[in-house]
């Protein structure tokens, strides 16, 4: 898991309740650390929000699709931008699930698990 978001509070808490469900997390404070981290963390799933300083989500997204290495990790958008435009451009992306902030916990480790073992329910 790699958990990017560049308010230290909402990262430390999607990383908390990531951690107390047993998946082993770390963490980026924006886009770019997120792309300078995915290849040595390698993770399954990304946590992203979008927005943030120096790369926002959206770009992340995109570049973390183009790059072979990268392309096949699974992309949650966490994020206050619930607009159906947003929500839209989210999946023109490729992103796999989109939850709004404020999020629900068990919703998020539900899509996490989801994700991470290819399994729904």
């Amino acid at each position: 898991m790699l958990v990017v978001d560049d308010d230290e509070v909402i990262r430390q808490l999607i990383a908390v309740n990531l951690q107390l469900e047993g998946f082993e997390v770390a963490t980026a404070v924006d886009g770019q650390d997120c792309l300078d981290k995915v290849v040595e963390v390698d993770p399954h799933v990304i946590t992203l929000d979008v927005m943030m300083p120096r790369l926002d989500g959206w770009v992340t997204a995109v570049r973390l699709r183009e790059d072979e290495a990268t392309r096949h990790v699974k992309v949650i958008m966490i994020t206050a931008r619930a607009q159906d435009h947003d929500i839209r451009r989210g999946h023109e992306i490729g992103v796999d699930a989109y939850i709004t902030k404020p999020f629900d916990p068990n919703e998020l480790i539900r899509t996490v698990r989801e994700l991470a073992t290819g399994r729904v329910g």
